[in-house]
């Protein structure tokens, strides 16, 4: 059995049954120890589930949510990528959406020559536009200080009068069941209208947001394109099933 085979079998279980015992691959698999071993670590580096003792068991990443410090230590590379192509999309006189984020952050300096206008629910955002002399708007509310993102009602009703050609969200799940989710109920009601009012709309997410779900749902896939650095085999068959998929390299 192939390598790809075997990891999407492995998957296929773990949605099923939650769980798998590393003795039951080797005989369900057909497979020696030491492939089920190469197979469940190659499948944890990509997030897509997590070994414990004799076996594996499926990532629960619900409410768990990092803060701006911790995302943006990761993958930092593969964001730069997809946050360099993300700007090329944009056109002169376009206003944009630009969600808070560590990879919608990276399309910063990738804007400078660009004569567009930015919405943003960042504060930290904002001050990096506007010392790359670009016209701005942050939406006003509380500041949610794990995330940098401005939420409540009063943001979510500024956002409603605004109409954008592009929107430029991050997001923390990507699943072909679940669509695209969030941790927290504010942001995931922000990330939502946003969507809604862009001609088009863009996820930027490295490898590790596909297969995952959190808390809460914030729309289908086939609201937005996924510009990505590499979406996992075993997967990408459900996603671009569904929606747009960019698979950007350098």
């Amino acid at each position: 059995m192939l390598t790809e085979e075997r990891h999407k079998k492995i998957i296929e279980w773990l949605e099923r049954d939650g769980l798998v015992k590393s003795q039951d691959l080797i005989q369900w698999l057909n497979s020696s120890e030491s492939t089920v071993r190469r197979d469940l670590h190659e499948l944890e580096e990509l997030g897509l589930l997590e070994r414990i003792h004799g076996g594996a068991k499926r990532p629960q990443h619900l409410e768990q949510e990092l803060g701006m410090d911790e995302k943006s230590s990761k993958n930092v590379q593969q964001k730069k990528i997809i946050a360099k192509y993300a700007a090329n999309l944009l056109s002169e006189g376009d206003v944009i959406y630009l969600d808070a984020g560590t990879t919608t952050s990276e399309m910063i300096p990738f804007m400078k020559k660009q004569k567009v206008t930015v919405v943003t629910n960042s504060v930290g955002l904002a001050a990096h536009l506007v010392e790359a002399q670009i016209a701005t708007i942050v939406l006003g509310g509380r500041i949610k200080l794990t995330t940098d993102a401005v939420v409540g009602s009063q943001a979510l009703e500024q956002l409603k009068q605004y109409r954008f050609n592009k929107a430029f969200m991050g997001m923390n799940g990507i699943h072909s069941d679940s669509g695209y989710s969030t941790p927290d109920p504010e942001e995931a009601i922000l990330k939502r209208t946003a969507i809604q009012q862009a001609e088009e709309a863009f996820v930027l997410v490295d490898h590790s947001k596909f297969n995952q779900t959190s808390f809460v749902r914030v729309a289908s896939l086939s609201a937005a394109s996924i510009l990505t650095d590499t979406c996992p085999l075993i997967i990408r068959d459900q996603i671009t099933e569904q929606t747009t998929l960019k698979e950007v390299s350098v």
